[in-house]
């Protein structure tokens, strides 16, 4: 961008010029999305739709968590698999 005069725009000009750009972009963007927030609450399924997207958001929190917190068994759950597996083997065994 250069000035009417040919000189270049300074530091400050560069930033406004920054700062109008980000704020015709999020003028544009929340007018898009207000519309269709409007056309989304024309909806007759709003209520099952809301509840259909809470429970699609609920399971992809889980899968996050059990792919990102995976931890080790529990002892007792491990040792509680093994006092049962040793007691179907020597039951059968019988």
């Amino acid at each position: 961008m250069t000035h009417h005069d040919g000189r270049r725009p300074g530091l400050t000009e560069d930033a406004v010029a920054l700062m109008a750009g980000l704020a015709d972009l999020a003028v544009s963007g929340l007018s898009s999305a207000m519309g269709g927030i409007s056309s989304l609450l024309r909806r007759a399924d709003l209520g099952d739709l809301l509840a259909d997207g809470q429970e699609d958001t609920k399971a992809r929190g889980r899968l996050l968590l059990d792919r990102h917190a995976a931890t080790a068994p529990v002892h007792m759950e491990v040792l509680a698999r093994t006092v049962t597996a040793r007691t179907q083997a020597g039951s059968r065994g019988e």
